[in-house]
């Protein structure tokens, strides 16, 4: 008998940046980020993702980040770690860490350079699932990781009791549809890709995992907001309303512009660790006013 499908969040979570300088991380400016975050009205916090630059801080940084962004959201919101890699026995080191200090979920990316085969990943996603007490949402991002989960992968790991949902960044909206077709019962469907929110909510979808709710988080939520109160026109208005910015902010590799937009904001430094660099200048241009044209204010 197939499991009942757990959701970990409805509507929009974050993927946090982490304020860096060339001293460390910044506490202080991740705490009123936080705090912004969740008074804006996020459902949820994604700490040490992809956006959070977790591949670059050591392990102490990673573990540091993660107990101080629980303490300071204080259950105000749901909390996710990314605790994924290409070390399945790192991940669920990482993992159980997260469990420990008190994370509401995990966020597992696909483990990127090795390149597993499908047997591979059900393999490795079921290790680190195993280990966790707390549930896991499997993270599909080919053109980073250079290996996509077919949805038949995705089908073997659906009634695993920990593994909870998909962040689906692959952008073949008709592999997403299959997706959809195979586990959509079973396990909780979002975006991760900020330009295909309406499309993969009309499929089934129950939120994002976004890049676009750092700068602009009331903007995010509303998209899926007015999408569940059955205003779809509103929410496909607000999807096309802030292409221009959601393109801007993947002009150059995330997090690079992310991090640009929220310096533009006055929340933390324009600072990333190689071998990421600042924004080009003209990329610069256009995200700027992007975010002027979306309403944003600017320090």
């Amino acid at each position: 008998m197939s499991k009942i499908r757990r959701e970990l969040f409805r509507g929009t979570a974050t993927a946090l940046i982490t304020p860096l300088t060339r001293d460390g991380i910044d506490f202080e400016a991740m705490g009123r980020l936080i705090d912004w975050q969740i008074a804006e009205g996020i459902k949820a916090l994604v700490i040490c993702g992809t956006t959070g630059e977790g591949s670059t801080l050591s392990d102490a940084e990673h573990r540091d980040v993660l107990e101080y962004a629980v303490k300071r959201a204080a259950g105000r919101a749901v909390m996710i770690a990314g605790t994924g890699s290409n070390d399945t026995a790192y991940a669920i080191d990482l993992t159980r860490h997260a469990c420990e200090i008190g994370y509401d979920g995990m966020l597992l990316v696909t483990p990127y350079y090795n390149k597993a085969t499908q047997r591979g990943l059900i393999e490795s996603f079921a290790a680190v699932a195993d280990e966790s007490t707390k549930p896991c949402i499997l993270y599909n991002v080919p053109s980073r990781t250079g290996v996509n989960i077919e949805p038949s992968t995705y089908a073997a790991l659906a009634d695993h009791p920990m593994i909870c949902g998909i962040k689906e960044a692959g952008g073949n909206i008709s592999k997403i549809a299959e997706t959809f077709a195979a586990v959509g019962d079973r396990l909780a469907i979002y975006s991760g890709n900020d330009d295909q929110i309406v499309p993969i909510l009309a499929l089934g979808g129950v939120g994002v995992i976004s890049v676009l709710s750092n700068p602009l988080p009331r903007g995010t939520n509303e998209i899926c907001d007015s999408f569940f109160a059955g205003d779809i026109k509103r929410a496909a208005y607000l999807q096309l309303r802030y292409l221009r910015l959601i393109n801007a902010l993947f002009s150059e590799v995330n997090p690079i512009p992310v991090k640009a937009a929220m310096a533009a904001m006055g929340f933390c430094e324009d600072y990333l660790r190689l071998p990421l660099t600042s924004i080009e200048e003209p990329h610069r241009l256009l995200l700027l006013e992007a975010m002027k044209e979306a309403g944003i204010a600017l320090k």
